[in-house]
């Protein structure tokens, strides 16, 4: 699906109700070429198998949606989180001695703005991830030294909050890379969704009319709710996106107490 992911969205739009429609047309004509009296005996038991059909594309659709919403949720959840353990680790930096004060506060500001930072291409994203983990280190040996010269408990307390940041890191990587829509469950949707606009276009050519009225708000319908699942499965260069306002709050703060 990684095809899928780098077409602009408008395109996809377009290329899914193109779809639709070409999915209706082949139904359609295959209905028209059935012969007049086969078409009036499977007339009648044509119509509970469209709404069979779309009954599980409905389903699909509503599960599809389902689960993308709640990786959008937790994508969202994690920011704010994300924001705290970075702020707390900030906050808990007065604690410890200088030179290791001033250069924890100041990686953990560098830390933030490259967390700021959104470039949806592969090559940026892998070097915004190398730099944080080299932020981490440098972080860390710090931390570890301002432990050898002055233990204690309000070392320990840094520490923990240091401990945290690291693991919502690992957090907001798994949600925002890692928890994706399964490429299966795409492609059972969009064999689903053709199989289902193939029997109404069936259903209508048997009847003769393609009742284009009803069947292209249905694909724009349909392209529309399946964008729309596309995009917030992007979660680095679609256009719906997580909001970032906890993190540049904080980074507004760190300035402010910077000066």
């Amino acid at each position: 699906m990684g095809f899928v992911q780098t077409i602009p969205i408008y395109l996809l739009y377009i290329g899914i109700t193109l779809f639709i429609l070409l999915s209706f047309e082949i139904g359609f004509r295959i209905g028209k070429h059935t012969p007049a009296r086969s078409a009036k005996d499977g007339s009648g038991a044509l119509g509970p198998m469209v709404g069979g059909v779309l009954g599980m594309l409905a389903f699909v659709l509503a599960f599809t949606f389902s689960m993308v919403a709640s990786h959008h949720d937790h994508r969202k959840e994690n920011v704010l989180d994300d924001a705290n353990a970075i702020n707390t680790a900030y906050l808990r930096a007065d604690l410890v001695e200088e030179p290791h004060k001033t250069e924890i506060k100041r990686l953990l500001k560098e830390y933030v703005d490259v967390r700021l930072l959104r470039e949806p291409d592969k090559e940026s994203v892998e070097k915004l991830m190398t730099r944080s983990a080299e932020l981490h280190n440098l972080i860390w040996a710090q931390a570890l030294s301002a432990s050898k010269e002055t233990p204690g408990a309000n070392i320990g307390l840094l520490i923990r909050s240091i401990n945290n940041m690291f693991d919502m890191h690992e957090k907001r990587l798994t949600t925002a890379i890692r928890n994706r829509i399964p490429g299966r469950i795409w492609i059972t949707l969009f064999i689903i969704s053709s199989l289902t606009m193939i029997t109404l276009g069936v259903q209508a050519g048997i009847s003769r009319r393609r009742r284009l009225v009803a069947v292209i708000p249905l694909a724009l319908a349909f392209a529309a709710l399946a964008t729309i699942i596309v995009d917030l499965d992007r979660p680095l260069g679609g256009v719906i996106t997580v909001g970032q306002e906890a993190m540049i709050d904080l980074q507004g703060k760190m300035v402010q107490t910077g000066k």
